[in-house]
């Protein structure tokens, strides 16, 4: 693995790679929403801002370990605990899965060990997931990772020398429209919780998007995705969520019938 170049923002002295500022952009607005809801519903801010740690150390966590299985090919082990190379495995790259799913699992755990009434934020807050995600991939785009393929129509884009995409070819701007299509995923989850709707809005981010992520991989182009038969590693996944949706809609159905009984 090389280590490629980031387009930096210049800020009080050092250099900050834009995909890192993107993210954080996208993490300080989600949470202004947020607060709002916090106020509305009389959600308690410290057990948001737990559960808000949890989800970040999981999703930080599952995208590197995502990533690294992924390449697992790719990566000299003997080297794993070598500073420099530890240092260019960590700067390499995320995927975005294994995020959510290292989210998810640690939404579990916070409950666990917290107590804390997770489901209504979850379902209530579930907006802020496409949201930040929409953020990092106009990040994704100023780096040059997860490229599209070969394209020379309209919108097609042509990085520069030492990015991730592969520079001179005319490519596919798979990053922006992917921001674009989980920006409105949010902004329809957003609305949903304005409404007091969200009572299935985990269940509907997931199948939208794991629909939409299966044939937006069609049109990526980079290596580092992973393939097990016909499908990328994140076309299997988008297959399990759309089980995993079912189920856990068939699940608050069959409370909601339950509830009513009683």
């Amino acid at each position: 693995m090389e280590e490629r170049m980031h387009l930096y923002i210049e800020f009080l002295g050092r250099e900050i790679p834009t995909y890192s500022v993107m993210i954080l952009l996208g993490g300080i607005t989600a949470n202004l929403l947020a607060l709002y809801f916090v106020k509305r519903d009389h959600l308690n801010l410290y057990d948001m801002i737990i559960l808000e740690a949890y989800i970040v150390l999981g999703g930080a966590l599952g995208a590197k370990g995502l990533f690294l299985w992924v390449n697992r090919d790719r990566i000299d082990w003997s080297r794993f605990f070598e500073p420099e190379y530890f240092d260019l495995l960590m700067k390499a790259g995320l995927v975005f899965y294994g995020g959510l799913l290292g989210g998810l699992f640690m939404v579990f755990l916070c409950k666990i060990i917290h107590h804390i009434e997770v489901e209504r934020y979850v379902r209530t807050l579930c907006f802020s997931i496409p949201w930040v995600h929409a953020f990092g991939r106009v990040g994704c785009f100023m780096a040059g990772c997860c490229y599209g393929i070969p394209y020379s129509g309209p919108g097609a884009v042509v990085f520069p020398e030492d990015c991730y995409a592969p520079a001179g070819i005319s490519l596919f701007p798979i990053q922006l429209l992917e921001a674009g299509c989980l920006m409105l995923l949010a902004l329809f989850l957003l609305y949903l919780s304005i409404r007091g709707k969200y009572t299935y809005t985990l269940e509907v981010y997931l199948v939208l998007y794991a629909v939409l992520r299966f044939f937006l991989e069609e049109l990526r182009y980079d290596s580092d995705r992973g393939y097990m038969g016909p499908f990328s590693t994140s076309q299997w996944i988008s297959i399990i969520l759309l089980i995993l949706s079912a189920y856990l809609f068939w699940k608050q159905k069959r409370v909601q019938i339950e509830t009513k009984n009683i």
